[in-house]
């Protein structure tokens, strides 16, 4: 039997403000609703109409002002949306009045990104962040919901049951809070125990960063041959991976990808994911994937140097990866000492970020061949520990063949054979 039920799409009227009394971050721009309606897409929804507002103070009310719902809701009523999405951050009690007065489910940025991190994430660490950023999200949203009995305490049907509903359900998010939090953890510990043993074997680590959609899972793609899905949508990467990526005979790292960046990234999802984003701060090396084909490349890199300093990895070594490099439309490509301009679609420039990798993270290792006493095989433990062992052979004594750390070659000089 055929299902042909059809899945509903979400038709969304977006509205942004620009007014004067707020920051640049906090404010709509042309820019910032395209990229809105890119959001709305990933999401599985379609826009079907904007309303960008210039106002010189945000309504404390609506937000917008009553004049402009007005218009907002005739717009919705005449396109059939089933929602309407705000492109700057609105307090709960705004969200509820609109709700109320516009007739449709009204969302901000922040709840838009919150429901992408939901449909993106398959690992287990991912889905704990996602639910531990949702409930942040939701706290101060259902308390909002009780407002109006609050102010009623103690009248005359009012007491009881509404008092402990709203408490019941606070006690459950809290709880739900602790939990997740107590998850993550965890997983902190996890990652601080792999991350010792790559400290012990000196694998140094190179993480990828960079805004939304600038070709960070391409370029993982092209460098080690990993088969990640690389789509043209934002978010379309949101669990960490990791691969090893051979830079030469004696230079190996590991390379991870990471979750985008993107403009007014809610903070308290910043701050969930953190258990992953903290290996930022513990790489050898960034690489700061910017995409050169969008015009608006600069604000991207500054929102991405933003959060990195946020997450204290603004000492750790970078180097600039200008991605796209095939659909740049200025004169002049960036360059510059710690800049490489890059095709991860075509290949071209990733010789030349392989080796600037490799001037960076190659910490001397030398191929060389060790002659071991039997009565002293307990060294090769320590070479399969610390070294990459190519080969060994078992005749009057143990010929090893290994690369080694400048370190470890100090303890083993007595029997080295050659360098």
């Amino acid at each position: 039997m055929t299902d042909h039920t059809e899945k509903k799409i979400d038709r969304a009227v977006l509205v942004g403000l620009n007014a004067g009394c707020l920051s640049r971050e906090e404010n709509a721009s042309d820019s910032s609703m395209e990229e809105l309606s890119a959001l709305l897409e990933t999401a599985g929804g379609v826009c079907v109409g904007t309303v960008l507002q210039n106002k010189d103070t945000p309504d404390s009310r609506t937000f917008i002002g009553e004049g402009k719902v007005a218009e907002v809701k005739e717009l919705v009523q005449g396109m059939g949306a089933t929602m309407v999405i705000f492109d700057n951050a609105l307090s709960p009690s705004q969200q509820r009045v609109l709700s109320d007065e516009l007739g449709v489910s009204v969302l901000d940025r922040s709840a838009l990104i919150l429901d992408i991190f939901a449909q993106r994430a398959r690992t287990k660490e991912g889905r704990l962040q996602v639910e531990l950023a949702q409930y942040q999200y939701l706290l101060p949203r259902l308390l909002g919901m009780w407002t109006h009995l609050e102010r009623q305490e103690g009248a005359i049907g009012t007491r009881g049951p509404g008092e402990t509903q709203l408490e019941t359900d606070r006690r459950h998010i809290h709880r739900k809070i602790q939990k997740l939090r107590e998850d993550l953890e965890q997983v902190r510990r996890v990652r601080a125990t792999q991350r010792s043993r790559r400290e012990k074997n000196e694998v140094p680590v190179v993480a990828i960063v960079g805004y939304t959609n600038a070709g960070k899972s391409t370029l993982l793609n092209a460098l080690t041959g990993a088969d990640i899905p690389a789509n043209d949508r934002l978010f379309d990467t949101l669990d960490t991976t990791t691969r090893t990526l051979e830079i030469s005979d004696t230079c190996t790292v590991l390379i991870s990808d990471t979750v985008g960046f993107i403009s007014k990234l809610p903070h308290h999802l910043v701050e969930a994911f953190k258990a992953t984003l903290e290996e930022l701060s513990f790489a050898d090396l960034l690489l700061h994937v910017i995409d050169s084909s969008n015009p608006e490349w600069r604000e991207q890199a500054a929102v991405v140097e933003s959060l990195i300093h946020e997450l204290g990895a603004s000492e750790t070594p970078r180097i600039d990866v200008f991605n796209k490099c095939d659909r740049y439309h200025g004169d002049i490509l960036p360059h510059g000492e710690d800049i490489v301009t890059v095709s991860a679609r075509t290949g071209e420039g990733l010789d030349r970020l392989r080796s600037m990798i490799g001037d960076r993270l190659d910490a001397g290792a030398h191929r060389v061949t060790l002659s071991l006493p039997y009565d002293k095989g307990g060294l090769l433990d320590v070479l399969y520990q610390e070294a990459k062992v190519e080969s060994v052979e078992y005749g009057e004594t143990i010929l090893v063949t290994a690369v080694c750390t400048s370190r470890l070659l100090g303890q083993m000089e007595e029997y080295l054979l050659d360098r």
